[in-house]
């Protein structure tokens, strides 16, 4: 439908998933989080999905909250009314927490500028590439706010503190290629929805299963001592050494020969 906020479409073993509002550059409406996770449902329903894009309609990625969402109207309450609180405990945080926990890797092809909790959303995939005009801004400071829907944790992890906290507290705009420089991408790529789907199609192919559980080690690997991080390696290798793809695996190295993964 012309006015779904958010497009599904399914490429053989990759769910492809568009922000769909161009002419608001993508920005998030609560209804447009209902549609993502729709989206997201969708693609983890269907057991031959096994690896996810996301991409924005038109010249932008995402450009955050749409700030016309809030009311703002001069009046009784004004404070408690435009309150930002309640859209992301309702909202932001359950869309960035639902990517952390999909059943399948997922690619975030930054077509155009990501804005906000935009930036959050393309740092909240397990990889991102970013389109050669794209750029990254961290819009809060601007609007007497702080980064959120994970923006404070992940931009930390992904570029130091000394670059998160001048990219958060003067809201200056970082170019894709110095994004790739300092990490905050995997890639730059004219084309990065098609680049984006090639990762795809690479990582649908391969063991599902322990691609989620190498997310989940690197991204709490900061929480835990190295020796509780030892105890959590060998308790999820001995889980995933119970999987068909481990024992493919390994027959396939052994008889030299593609091995063929079912993602189980």
């Amino acid at each position: 439908m012309s006015d779904a906020t958010v497009l599904y479409e399914e490429r053989g073993a990759v769910a492809l998933v568009t922000l769909n509002r161009p002419d608001a550059l993508n920005s998030f409406t609560r209804r447009m989080h209902h549609d993502l996770w729709a989206a997201l449902d969708r693609a983890e329903a269907n057991p031959v999905v096994r690896a996810l894009v996301i991409t924005g309609a038109g010249r932008g990625f995402c450009a955050g909250a749409d700030l016309a969402e809030f009311d703002f109207e001069p009046g009784p309450d004004l404070v408690q009314r435009a309150d930002p609180g309640p859209v992301i405990e309702q909202a932001f945080n359950p869309t960035a927490r639902r990517l952390q926990t999909l059943r399948m890797p997922t690619i975030a092809a930054v077509n155009g500028v990501a804005a906000g909790a935009g930036a959050s959303l393309a740092m909240c995939c397990d990889i991102a590439i970013a389109a050669t005009g794209a750029s990254f801004i961290q819009a809060f400071s601007k609007i007497g706010l702080v980064p959120d829907a994970g923006g404070s944790w992940l931009l930390v992890e992904r570029l130091g503190l000394a670059r998160a906290m001048a990219l958060a507290m003067t809201g200056d705009k970082l170019p894709a290629a110095q994004a790739k420089e300092w990490g905050m991408v995997w890639d730059v790529s004219d084309d990065c929805v098609g680049a984006s789907l090639a990762m795809a199609d690479k990582l649908a192919a391969m063991p599902t299963r322990a691609l989620v559980a190498t997310r989940a080690l690197l991204r709490d690997a900061s929480t835990r001592s190295l020796s509780e991080h030892l105890d959590v390696e060998r308790d999820t290798q001995s889980a995933l050494g119970k999987t068909h793809d481990y024992i493919e695996g390994v027959m396939a190295f052994r008889e030299k020969r593609p091995a063929r993964f079912k993602g189980a």
